[in-house]
């Protein structure tokens, strides 16, 4: 059964500041001699807040497989890192570790001239990224999976990676410029002693007056959007003709990411309609409003709906994770190098690549997850099973479980989901729990879509939409109202400077 704890003493690290500084050395080269007169490599990589391990883990922490892998995070990854490539490469590199918040932000900050060779962005800000031509390409020594130290291209799930490669921004596939580092997908987490499971495996459950003031929203304009569309559009995402369609997935993306100016009203329209139904638009709290009851159901990220889990069954009642039977949004963080900061600097990139191998090897792979709480995108090779047996001393049935299920996730593990290598043997209770948001089947893999960058104009509609609902828009209170108002305004001002006047008379 899956060992719990270390993820939620973690993430009280959450609400630690934005920004962190951390020094690490690393660089691929040829092995050589480190010559005390050599300059290091300055590496300036910026990520996420709590986006990878820290180390200093407890003693009854280490993660012991069945194989007798043992895995335990004495020390940052950025030190281990350190040590791992003057062994390996023999140059001395530094890195200058910084962190984020939010996409808009680290966009900000290269808009404001912070410069970073290393970036950790989630897929829309990388097609923006893209399309603003600001990437460097990874080289060809990257892809080669002949070199034992190319972790990433030799263990990167082939999920993830067809994923990667048929995907494109003006005719580039997105692997060009990203290596895959965490991914999951949306949903909805419930209270499932308020909630069934069929209430709440639908986005309309958001403007269902039974859980009126008792579900929340993300406050943010992609997420409320995609579950504004899957509302909108439910009717026709859910026909049995439009989902046998041959075209079924190219069909379902386009319709998930229709910024039609139609859409965009009705989409306003329906959001607008649904701010009465909520308790609240949300960015982090509706984890922590599940786990105290004040909601029922909460629009969260896989990784996020698995911690609040956890925490759930520490404090002895459970709560499960259902995907929208409409559709659902693949997400996923990677690392993108930026060319501002490489600046045709050879061994700056040959830094940053070996950086992305270095986290891709299985085993940093295992302790990125154990301390983030996210999926990884590696998934280890013929000749290293790590992260599968990972997932099983997380989720493999034990002697204690009495109904046990067959989970096939070879999809993910080898490319074919009928696989028997990768047909896990798990507790018939993690049927819409941990396990099924971290690795779910492949039946919703099969209705999820990726939300794609906007151009400009579509941005700037969507964004408007977006104030319009948080605030309101002023076009839609009645003109009568609009001319009282201003001249309530009017008469107050002028009744404030009547007075002004007395004071001085």
């Amino acid at each position: 059964m899956r060992k719990i704890g270390s993820r939620l003493r973690r993430n009280v690290w959450l609400t630690v500041s934005a920004v962190c500084v951390f020094s690490v050395s690393w660089l691929r080269m040829p092995v050589q001699t480190v010559c005390a007169s050599e300059e290091p490599v300055i590496l300036r990589v910026c990520n996420w807040e709590e986006y990878i391990d820290l180390g200093e883990w407890d003693d009854e922490e280490v993660i012991t497989l069945d194989d007798g892998t043992v895995i335990f995070g004495e020390k940052p990854l950025y030190e281990e890192f350190e040590d791992w490539y003057r062994e390996t490469y023999g140059r001395e590199v530094r890195v200058e570790y910084s962190c984020f918040g939010t996409n808009e932000d680290l966009y900000n900050q290269l808009n404001l001239g912070d410069t970073y060779d290393l970036v950790c962005p989630s897929e829309y800000m990388i097609m923006k990224l893209m399309a603003e031509d600001r990437l460097q390409p990874y080289s060809d020594a990257f892809y080669m999976e002949g070199d034992a130290n190319n972790y990433y291209i030799n263990n990167v799930s082939p999920y993830i990676r067809e994923t990667l490669e048929s995907n494109e921004i003006n005719g580039e596939s997105w692997s060009k410029y990203a290596a895959g580092y965490m991914w999951g997908i949306t949903g909805v987490l419930y209270n499932p002693a308020l909630v069934t499971e069929d209430e709440a495996s639908t986005w309309k459950i958001f403007r269902n007056p039974k859980f009126h003031r008792q579900v929340t929203l993300k406050d943010n304009v992609r997420d409320s959007y995609f579950a504004a569309l899957g509302i909108l559009k439910a009717d026709e995402l859910t026909d049995d003709n439009f989902v046998r369609a041959a075209d079924y997935r190219e069909r379902l993306a386009d319709m998930m990411n229709d910024v039609s100016p139609e859409t965009i009203a009705q989409a306003q329209e329906l959001l607008n309609g649904l701010m009465d139904n909520l308790y609240s638009l949300e960015t982090d709290s509706g984890k922590a409003d599940m786990i105290t009851g004040k909601i029922v159901a909460n629009y969260q990220w896989s990784g996020d709906a698995v911690y609040a889990m956890d925490q759930a069954d520490t404090d002895g009642f459970e709560l499960k994770f259902a995907v929208p039977r409409e559709s659902t949004n693949l997400w996923f963080d990677g690392w993108v190098m930026l060319k501002s900061g490489i600046d045709g600097n050879a061994q700056r990139q040959h830094a940053a690549e070996a950086f992305v191998n270095f986290l891709s090897r299985t085993d940093n792979a295992v302790r990125n997850m154990y301390y983030i709480g996210y999926t990884s995108s590696i998934a280890g090779n013929d000749s290293d099973d790590t992260i599968y047996e990972y997932l099983n001393w997380c989720y493999g049935a034990g002697e204690e479980d009495g109904d046990i299920m067959e989970y096939p996730i070879g999809y993910f593990f080898s490319g074919d989901n009928s696989d028997k290598d990768y047909i896990l043997e798990a507790s018939s209770s993690q049927i819409g729990r941990q396990l099924y948001s971290q690795y779910p089947p492949q039946e919703v893999m099969d209705r999820t879509a990726i939300m794609r960058y906007f151009d400009a104009d579509a941005n700037k509609a969507i964004n408007q939409m977006w104030i319009n609902v948080r605030c309101f828009d002023i076009h839609d209170v009645p003109m009568g109202i609009r001319v009282a108002l201003l001249a309530l305004l009017l008469l107050i001002i002028w009744l404030f400077y009547r007075k002004s006047l007395s004071k001085k008379d």
